[in-house]
């Protein structure tokens, strides 16, 4: 259940009426945490990184406090190319979330960039029908209307 700025609730699946309480879906976005923003910080600026273990070298995607390679607490942002291919992906044809729900089927994938790194993400529309595993991507960012959000996304390549 959502609490509207009108005092109104909004529950999961409630039906989105633009002249009602209850404003259209828009899709969840991430809250920038100190471990996380130079991420998000990069992705404003249309730059892909990732976490490099200053000692051991290793790259690393989700953002962690140590390295699981060496467990050394020094690291820095390293840019990445942006390109790899589909490790595994999902299409859903039930939208998990009601921003999604104009947006069935889906897909979800788990790309393995050039570098070895694996980062989550959503295909756009059109690569829907035909993505397979082992299909080249690269990012792009899809910067998010009213926001400071620029979130990394992946498309065929």
């Amino acid at each position: 259940m959502t609490v509207l700025p009108t005092g109104d609730t909004a529950h999961p699946g409630d039906t989105p009426d633009p002249d009602g309480p209850f404003p259209p879906a828009t899709r969840p976005l991430p809250t920038p945490t100190p471990l996380t923003e130079g991420f998000w910080a990069a992705a404003r600026e249309h730059r892909l990184v990732v976490q490099r273990c200053d000692d051991c070298g290793r790259l690393r995607h989700y953002p962690q406090e140590r390295c699981p390679e060496c467990a050394s607490g020094a690291w820095s942002w390293s840019p990445v190319s942006g390109h790899g291919v589909v490790y595994t992906y999902t299409r859903s044809h039930k939208p998990f979330h009601p921003a999604w729900a104009d947006r069935t089927p889906y897909v979800v994938a788990t790309v393995e960039l050039d570098e070895g790194v694996r980062m989550v993400t959503d295909l756009p529309p059109e690569d829907t029908d035909r993505v397979q595993i082992g299909s080249r991507v690269e990012v792009f960012f899809d910067d998010q209307p009213g926001t400071d959000v620029t979130l990394p996304r992946f498309r065929l390549a």
